[in-house]
C-alpha cells in the first residue's frame, strides 16, 4: 500500500523556510541536505519537501492542516504575525482560513 511520505512547497531558500516553519509551527526539521529539506510535525509521518528548483509557486498549494481549535490556532499564529491570507469563514462543509509563508504560498486550516 502507497503511503504519502514527501510533499513540495517551492520556496526562494529552503533553510530559511524550515526555520520559518520551525519556529512558527514547531514543525522539526528532517532533512537538511543540499537541495532535500525537509519539514514536518512531530510525531507526523508526511514531510514538506522545501524546493528550491524553480520559481516559487504563489497561491493554493492545497495543503489542509487540522486543529481541535480552530480560533486558538488563529490567534497563535497571528500573535506570530504569521500573515492570514483568508480569515475564519464558517461554512456549511467546515470553519477555516487560510495562512501564507514568505513566499506567497498558501494554506488551509480547518477544524475537526
Amino acid at each position: 500500500m502507497l503511503k504519502l511520505e514527501t510533499v513540495a512547497v517551492m520556496v526562494r531558500d529552503e533553510e530559511k523556510a524550515a526555520k520559518w516553519w520551525k519556529e512558527n509551527f514547531g514543525f522539526r526539521i528532517v532533512t537538511s541536505w543540499a537541495h532535500w529539506y525537509t519539514v514536518a510535525p512531530k510525531g507526523a509521518r508526511t514531510r514538506m519537501h522545501l524546493c528550491i528548483d524553480g520559481k516559487p509557486e504563489k497561491g493554493n498549494t492545497g495543503f489542509l492542516f487540522v486543529t481541535k481549535d480552530i480560533r486558538r490556532e488563529l490567534a497563535r499564529l497571528r500573535k506570530k504575525r504569521v500573515k492570514i491570507s483568508k480569515p475564519l469563514e464558517v461554512s456549511d462543509w467546515g470553519t477555516t482560513f487560510m495562512f501564507a509563508d514568505p513566499d506567497g504560498n498558501e494554506f488551509w486550516v480547518i477544524e475537526e
